[in-house]
Order: structure tokens, then C-alpha cells, then sequence
């Protein structure tokens, strides 16, 4: 990118100026820290083209919009439209969920993003004994096609994008929305959305897992199948780097992680027959926006263009429209501190501004009361109104990848790149990821990136405002903190008891007889689902149907 004689006159200005800081730093000198990023490698003083003297414009940057994608998926960014602003919201019962749905909907919302519950997610009906005391608790309850009904009641599904962040009990979750749509007259080829599916990093970093991690790439593989033959606008897995980040990641390991979790579900799809030219266009990705600022940014670009060579180079994609990496990003939850929990609306901000200088397709920002309960009307409108405040009035939006170019983000880009390569590399030596899960790699690494950071905060490396410093005596006022109401649950409860009176259950009973013989075999089980779910047959059934067939993970000890 620059001529030889140029960076020959930078590096001896370079060196010029590298006297004058040394005599002044005698003096004055910089503050007592090692300056480096999450991920360890060192911010340095300065940087300059001296930094970028290998870096070559069209292989490395390029233009947005064109391989390798660094600057963008889109040619236009934002000048074409806003990145879609979600929400992730529910909690309860259906009918409270709704509410809130059509609330953020009123408020200019662009799209749905839907929290389960922990029973719904790892496959327990709301009166199964081991999911007492949880129901509604971190996200709405739905047990069957009834719940699904009353959740998008009044809400046009051919006219809004829903996100589901639904992993282990993905393929039950689409039927019912599929079920849903075609109640309302809506065919599935006019949906559009996402599925999380996203069941290697439940291994990972979350522990929403069902069955083992063979038949649950089988399960995956048959919803890539199935979507790509009935809905092209549907997105059928979110290849999540954010709960990998939230379990305690450095950004590297999030980007690195990710897309060797990305790399399995390829291999599994196109060993299964399937064409990357055509289910590569449909492959999302989701990551988290934590504080440091430039890092974040760097870090979004570096995926997007490792992830455009992988597949060129890797799979040997020729459609470009396959080699684009996409993505939602969520602002971190775990950045967000119960003391002084109004300083969280600012970190919140700078999260969602580097998610949007980093070319995000779709955010959600956190309310700053998570940390305290489960988020206020008021809080969720002062956190889109963030997003609003951002697109509409920062300027930021009118130009494609601003900081292109700066010395820094170009640098960083570039090592984030470097090192998540090498651990993708280390990945393959051990026979892809999920071997490198069942031994308990990448939990391991995860883990001790999460201690070191805890210790930098618990000694006092890394400051956390309010927190290990600038900490003030404060009180909450409990009654301001949204809670869900205990007595949700029995009436959950008492609304599948109804259900399962009234249904046809010798129908249900053969569905899910069915289900089961189709387990059992290689044929594509959503159709099997989908009939079950329109029976009425519950969430919590047709996970027990495939228990039987598949049996269930036990988690490899880490020590």
C-alpha cells in the first residue's frame, strides 16, 4: 500500500519521535499498566503505515460489498437501510410476551428477536417436575402450538423478521412457527428470520444441550436441508460467538471459535449432499460487542474477511453471495454491572457504536437493569432508542466502514485475523471441532481466559467503574425491578392440562411414533416434527420421542 522510499522517510520520523517520547516520558511519565487488548497481544504507543507495509489493498481490503468482504457485505452499508434493530424479549407466559412484542413494535422496532425459557430450551413441558421453579423465569414458556399461537397473535409474520434463540429444540420451535404462519395464511416461503440451531457452542459455553453432539449435527443438517428447499428467506442456523464471549472468551478465541464451529456445520451439510454455493447464503453468524472499543471493531472485520477465505479457499465457494459473513450482535451482558446500573446505558452505547462502525447487519442492545432483572418498559426504550439515536443522528451511518484505513483498526484487524487462524489451524490437528470439544479443548481455553480476566479486575489491572472503582454507597428500589410473577407458572400449568384433555391423543400418539421410527433412520425428520407439532403434540414429547432414539450428552469434565 506504500512505496518503499515513503515508509523509509516514516520509520526515520518514526524514530525521531520515538526520542522525543522517551525524554519525555522521563517526566511525565505514562500510566503504570500494561497496555493490552482482551486477548493479550499489545496495544502499541503508536501506529503508522510501517504497520501495514505487507498490506495489499484489493487481497486485504478491498471495497465494501466485494470480496474479501473487510469492509462490508453491502456496497451501500447503511445508505441503503439501517442495520434491523431487534430486542430479544420474553418472558412469562405468551400472552405477556405479546405484549411487549407489539409494544416494541409500536416504538419502531424493526424485527423479533424471542427468549425461551430454560425448559423450552433443553425439551421439559412447564409441568414437568424438573422444570419447577424455572418456567417463564429467562424467557416465555411454550409448550405447544397453542403457546406459539397466542406469542405472534395479531402480529403479520409475512411482515416482520423473528430471531428464535433456540438451539437443542431448534427443529420443534421452526414447526410451530411454520404451523403458526400457515394459520395465518402465510406460506413458509415468505418467512424470513433465524433460527439460532446453533448446537456446538451449547457444548461450548451454555449447556442447552439435549443429545449428543452426532445426532444433533444430524438434526441441524436435516433443518438445513428443509429450509433450503421451502424457505429462502430464512436463515437456519445463528453461528453464535456471543455466548462464547459471555462464558468468558478473549475476542479472538470468539472469532476463532466460531468459525471453526462454522467449518463443522459445512463439512457435516456438504457431506449430507448439500451445495455451499447455495446454503452458504443463508449461513448467519451472531457476536458479541463488549468495551474495548477498537478491538470490537477490528474484530468484526477480521472475521468477515477469515470467514470470506475460508469458504473460498476451504470449500472452494464460487458464488460470492456464499463467502459473506452476516451477523447480529448483541451488546455483552456480562459487561453490564448491578452497582451503579445507569453507567451501563454508557458502555451499552459504546458497545452498539462499535458494532455498527464494525458493519453489523442487525443489533440488539441490552437495558441497562439486566444485571438487577428482567428489563423495564422504560429501560427497553431507552435502549433502542440508543440504536435510534446512533443510525439517526451520529453521522455514522452515512459512510461505509469509516475507519478504514486508520493505522490501528487496520493492525488489529489484522492480528485478530493471525491469531484466530492459528487456532483454527490447531483445531483441525485434532480432528475438527467437535473432537476438540469432546476432549475438552476449547472449554479449557475458555475458562482460563475467563480467570485471568477475573483476576485483572479482583487485583485492580482492569477498572471497572463502580465496581473496583468509583464505587459510592447506593441502594435499589426492589419495587423498580421487574419480576416475573410466581403464580405465571401455575397457570402455564393448568393451560397444557387443558390442552392435553382436549386434543386428539391418539393422534398425537401416532406423530410421535413416527417421529420416532424416522430417528432412527437417515430420512429428514422437520416434515415428521411439523405434523407432530400440528397435532398439538408439546415440546417436552417430542424431545422424550427423540431421548429414546438419540439418548442425551453427558458433559466431558474439565479439570
Amino acid at each position: 500500500m506504500f512505496e518503499k522510499e515513503s515508509l523509509e522517510k516514516i520509520k526515520q520520523l518514526e524514530e525521531k519521535y520515538e526520542k522525543k517520547v522517551e525524554k519525555l516520558t522521563q517526566k511525565y511519565p505514562e500510566r503504570k499498566k500494561l497496555f493490552k487488548s482482551t486477548s493479550e497481544y499489545e496495544i502499541k504507543r503508536l501506529y503508522s503505515p510501517l504497520d501495514l507495509s505487507d498490506m495489499d489493498y484489493e487481497k486485504d481490503l478491498g471495497f465494501p460489498g466485494m470480496y474479501p468482504f473487510t469492509r462490508g457485505v453491502q456496497p451501500t452499508m447503511y445508505r441503503g437501510r439501517f442495520w434491523t434493530m431487534r430486542q430479544y424479549a420474553g418472558f412469562g407466559t405468551a400472552e405477556e410476551s405479546n405484549k411487549r412484542y407489539k409494544y416494541l413494535l409500536s416504538q419502531g422496532q424493526m424485527g423479533l428477536s424471542v427468549a425461551f425459557d430454560l425448559p423450552t430450551q433443553i425439551g421439559y413441558d412447564s409441568d414437568d417436575p424438573i422444570a419447577e421453579g424455572e418456567v417463564g423465569k429467562v424467557g416465555v414458556a411454550i409448550d405447544s402450538l397453542k403457546d406459539m399461537e397466542v406469542l405472534f397473535d395479531g402480529i403479520p409474520l409475512d411482515k416482520v423478521s423473528t430471531s428464535m434463540t433456540i438451539n437443542s429444540t431448534a427443529a420443534i420451535l421452526l414447526a410451530m412457527y411454520i404451523a403458526v404462519a400457515e394459520k395465518q395464511g402465510v406460506p413458509q416461503e415468505k418467512l424470513s428470520g433465524t433460527i439460532q440451531n446453533d448446537i456446538l457452542k451449547e457444548y461450548i459455553a451454555r449447556g442447552t444441550y439435549i443429545f449428543p453432539p452426532q445426532p444433533s449435527m444430524r438434526i441441524i443438517t436435516n433443518i438445513f436441508e428443509y429450509c433450503s428447499k421451502n424457505m429462502p428467506k430464512w436463515n437456519p442456523i445463528s453461528i453464535s460467538g456471543y455466548h462464547i464471549r459471555e462464558a468468558g472468551s478473549t475476542a479472538v478465541q470468539e472469532v476463532a471459535f466460531t468459525l471453526a464451529d462454522a467449518i463443522a456445520y459445512v463439512e457435516t451439510a456438504i457431506k449430507a449432499g448439500l451445495d455451499p454455493n447455495v446454503f452458504g447464503k443463508r449461513l448467519s453468524f451472531f457476536f458479541a460487542a463488549h468495551n474495548n472499543f477498537l478491538e470490537e471493531i477490528a474484530k468484526f472485520r477480521a472475521a468477515r474477511r477469515l470467514w470470506a477465505r475460508i469458504m473460498k479457499e476451504r470449500f472452494n465457494v464460487t458464488e460470492e453471495s456464499a463467502m459473506r459473513l452476516r451477523f447480529h450482535t448483541q451488546t455483552g451482558g456480562s459487561t453490564l454491572t448491578a452497582q451503579q446500573p445507569l453507567n451501563n446505558i454508557i458502555r451499552v452505547t459504546i458497545q452498539a457504536l462499535a458494532a455498527v462502525l464494525g458493519g453489523t447487519q442487525s443489533l440488539h442492545t441490552n437495558s441497562y437493569d439486566e444485571a438487577l432483572g428482567l428489563p423495564t418498559e422504560e429501560s427497553v426504550m431507552i435502549a433502542l432508542r440508543t440504536q435510534q439515536i446512533i443510525a439517526y443522528e451520529s453521522g455514522v451511518a452515512n459512510t461505509v466502514d469509516p475507519l478504514a484505513g486508520s493505522f490501528a483498526i487496520e493492525s488489529m484487524t489484522n492480528e485478530i485475523e493471525r491469531r484466530a487462524k492459528e487456532y483454527i489451524q490447531k483445531i483441525d490437528e485434532m480432528g475438527g471441532m467437535v473432537k476438540a470439544i469432546e476432549m475438552g479443548y476449547i472449554q479449557k481455553e475458555i475458562h482460563e481466559s475467563a480467570y485471568k480476566a477475573q483476576l485483572a479486575v479482583e487485583n485492580g489491572e482492569e477498572v471497572i467503574v463502580g465496581v473496583n472503582k468509583f464505587q459510592i454507597e447506593e441502594t435499589i428500589d426492589q419495587k423498580k425491578v421487574l419480576k416475573v410473577d410466581p403464580e405465571l407458572e401455575e397457570k402455564q400449568k393448568q393451560k397444557l392440562k387443558k390442552l392435553r384433555e382436549k386434543r386428539d391423543n391418539e393422534k398425537v400418539k401416532k406423530t410421535l411414533q413416527k417421529v420416532k421410527e424416522v430417528a432412527g433412520t437417515n430420512e429428514n425428520l422437520m416434515p415428521y416434527i411439523i405434523e407432530a407439532v400440528k397435532a398439538y403434540a408439546t415440546v417436552g414429547e417430542i424431545s422424550n420421542a427423540l431421548r429414546e432414539v438419540f439418548g442425551e450428552y453427558t458433559e466431558t469434565v474439565i479439570i
